[in-house]
C-alpha cells in the first residue's frame, strides 16, 4: 500500500503551517478528516511523521524526509495536470510567474496588455521577490517561471533570453561627473557608491560589469529600492547604476540626477525567464519569453 497524494498534501500543509487546525483550513477539510489522512499515512510508513507536544507539533525525522519527498511529488503532480489542460493551448489557466524589483515595474506595465489580449483565458498569478528566494521557489515548485537577470548559478534551471538590459551611471546634477560623456569604472571607484541592500542581484552585477571593488568604507548607504536610490543621488549623497529600461521608463524623469553610458565592455545584464528543467511549463516559458522580447 502506498500514499495517497490527498494524504501527501495534508503533510505538506502541515509542515507549512505547524498547526492541524490551519493545515486543516488551507486543505478546505475540517480538522478531524485531516487528522485522519495524517494517522492513516503513518499507519503506511510505519512510523510517527509528527510529534504533537503541548509546545505544538514537530515533524519526525520520518516526518522531515516524507515531506521532502512529498513536495518532489506533488510538484510532478501538478505539473501533470498543467500539461494536460494546456496541451494545444499554451497559457490557458493558472500561470505563476515570479519577478525580480529591478524588471517588474519597468517591463511589465508593457507586456501585460499583450499577454491579456492574446491569452484571454490565461490566469497571472505574479510575484514579486529577490532572486534568491524566486529560485527556491520554482525549485520547490511554487512557481512555473521567473523573470530574472543573470548571471546568476542556474543549475537545475532552463531559460531563454529576453533582452540585454544595459547597466548606466547615474550622478547628481552637480557632480563632476554629470559633464562628462561617459563615466568610467575608475570614476565610479573613486566615489561613494550608493547600492541596493544585499540580496538585489543588481548590486553584484553592476559592480562585477564594471570590475570594481568599492572601498572598505563604501556602500554607508544602502537604497531598499530603485526609486529610493534616484531620491538618495539627487541629494548628492553619492553615485549609483540604473538598468536602461529603468532609465527609458522614466525613473529619473524630474529628479535633479545626471544619467550616463559607463565606459567598459559590457556593463549589461540579461534579462531571462527561467524554469524547472524538465518543467511541463518549458514551453510556455520559451513562448513568454518572446512575448517579453517584443514588448
Amino acid at each position: 500500500m502506498t500514499p495517497t497524494l490527498r494524504q501527501l498534501h495534508y503533510l505538506r500543509l502541515l509542515a507549512e503551517h505547524g498547526s492541524f487546525s490551519r493545515a486543516a483550513e488551507a486543505a478546505h477539510v475540517t480538522q478531524p478528516t485531516l487528522s485522519a489522512g495524517i494517522a492513516e499515512l503513518e499507519k503506511i510508513l510505519g512510523a510517527p511523521v509528527v510529534d504533537r507536544s503541548r509546545g505544538g507539533i514537530f515533524l519526525t525525522d520520518v516526518g522531515r524526509e516524507a515531506a521532502t519527498r512529498a513536495e518532489a511529488l506533488l510538484t510532478g503532480a501538478e505539473d501533470l495536470v498543467q500539461a494536460a489542460r494546456a496541451a494545444g493551448r499554451p497559457l490557458t489557466g493558472r500561470f505563476r510567474l515570479g519577478v525580480i524589483p529591478t524588471i517588474a515595474p519597468f517591463l511589465l506595465p508593457r507586456t501585460l496588455p499583450l499577454l491579456r489580449d492574446r491569452f484571454p483565458e490565461l490566469k497571472l498569478y505574479l510575484r514579486e521577490d529577490l532572486t534568491p528566494r524566486l529560485i527556491a521557489a520554482l525549485k520547490a515548485g511554487g512557481l512555473d517561471a521567473a523573470l530574472i537577470a543573470l548571471p546568476y548559478d542556474m543549475a537545475g534551471l532552463d531559460w531563454a533570453h529576453v533582452d540585454d538590459d544595459e547597466l548606466m551611471a547615474i550622478t547628481s546634477t552637480s557632480h563632476a561627473m554629470a559633464r562628462t560623456e561617459k563615466v568610467t569604472p575608475a570614476n565610479l571607484e573613486d566615489s561613494d557608491l550608493i547600492l541596493l541592500e544585499d540580496g538585489h542581484c543588481l548590486r553584484d552585477h553592476a559592480l562585477a560589469a564594471c570590475g570594481l571593488h568599492p572601498r572598505n568604507d563604501a556602500g554607508a548607504f544602502a537604497a531598499t529600492s530603485l526609486p529610493t536610490l534616484v531620491q538618495m543621488v539627487g541629494s548628492g549623497l553619492g553615485v549609483s547604476f540604473l538598468p536602461a529600461m529603468a532609465v527609458q521608463a522614466g525613473l529619473a524623469d524630474g529628479a535633479p540626477v545626471a544619467v550616463r553610458p559607463i565606459a567598459a565592455e559590457h556593463p549589461s545584464r540579461e534579462i531571462v525567464v527561467a524554469w524547472r528543467k524538465g518543467s511541463s511549463r518549458a514551453a510556455e516559458g520559451r513562448l513568454l519569453a518572446e512575448i517579453f522580447r517584443e514588448a
